[in-house]
């Protein structure tokens, strides 16, 4: 097996509600870099963690791990609709190997997925079915969470999983960094609101553009102070980055959930797809990580980042 790892914040305002042009042209020479590194590594399997964003998962069975044998993409802010090249054979196998290492994790075969898995992959390969991919959906946005030392686990059983392979395969995490755009929360919700969180799926195309009309107004204020949520934390972010540059994953079980929220915001918790993405590098042994871009971008309400790491 050959590995290696990108990192990368998504957010769904990207093109609908852009910053000047001169930090545009930085993400898109960043995200241009990454797509020709993956290019060139021509990976035989991608192996991507993601969040959902209450477009698959619903509080109707919330799991706080699912591995998906089929995919299909709800094409949301702008990212592409259709079927995602699964392998789903080996996606099958993945599965019961984690669960056979005592991690659980729910197992779908008609899972849909939104931007928080799609429009990084489109980024680093312009399409949903360029290679074979296997997607892990961690709960990041629905409390409550799994704690941070499960992420890490779960990272560690899926790259002892890779290890067993013949192939190229990158591993990409998806989300984060310190960002808190306008997504609800179950507790105390009015009744329409519970009622999508809980069974809100397949939207009406007029439901799906007033939720992207509000998260663009939420955008347009985000950082100023007629904005109610959480603003960016770029210490918090650089701190997070530090400890994956150092290897120093076990520090993770420590995180805690509510000091995470409070500091940077709710979808900080995005980032754990960032562990166990690298937790899966590292049960290969030690890794040579670097930071190749980060700035905190509240028109994107994203604390924007990208790491790039593989064995060394």
């Amino acid at each position: 097996m050959t590995i290696k790892l990108k990192c990368l914040s998504h957010t769904p305002l990207r093109g609908l509600n852009d910053p000047g042009a001169e930090v545009v042209s930085e993400v898109d020479a960043v995200i241009a870099s990454a797509r020709a590194e993956v290019e060139t590594f021509d990976p035989e399997l991608i192996v991507i963690f993601a969040p959902d964003h209450y477009n698959g998962l619903f509080y109707d069975l919330m799991p706080p791990f699912v591995i998906a044998t089929a995919a299909e993409s709800v094409g949301d802010y702008m990212t592409q609709l259709g079927a995602l090249s699964v392998d789903q054979k080996l996606a099958q196998e993945l599965a019961r190997f984690i669960l056979d290492h005592d991690v659980d994790i729910a197992l779908s075969h008609r899972l849909q997925v939104d931007h928080g898995c799609t429009q990084t992959l489109e980024e680093l390969t312009g399409s949903l079915t360029r290679y074979p991919v296997i997607p892990i959906i961690i709960n990041s946005v629905a409390p409550p969470f799994a704690p941070y030392r499960r992420v890490r686990r779960l990272g560690e059983v899926v790259g002892r999983f890779l290890a067993t392979l013949d192939k190229r395969v990158l591993v990409v995490g998806t989300g984060g960094l310190s960002h808190e755009p306008p997504v609800p929360l179950l507790d105390g919700a009015p009744e329409a609101i519970s009622e999508f969180l809980i069974c809100g799926r397949n939207p009406t195309p007029e439901a799906r553009a007033a939720r992207q009309a509000r998260t663009i107004a939420a955008g347009k204020i985000y950082g100023t102070e007629l904005s109610t949520q959480t603003p960016l934390n770029a210490e918090w972010d650089q701190a997070f980055i530090d400890l994956l540059l150092s290897g120093r994953l076990d520090a993770v079980d420590d995180f805690r959930i509510e000091d995470i929220s409070k500091a940077a915001g709710r979808s900080t918790h995005e980032v754990r797809t960032w562990v166990a993405a690298f937790a899966a590098l590292a049960a290969a042994g030690r890794y040579s990580a670097r930071s190749d871009y980060y700035r905190p971008i509240n028109e994107w309400i994203a604390g924007y980042g990208v790491m790039s790491a593989e064995p060394c």
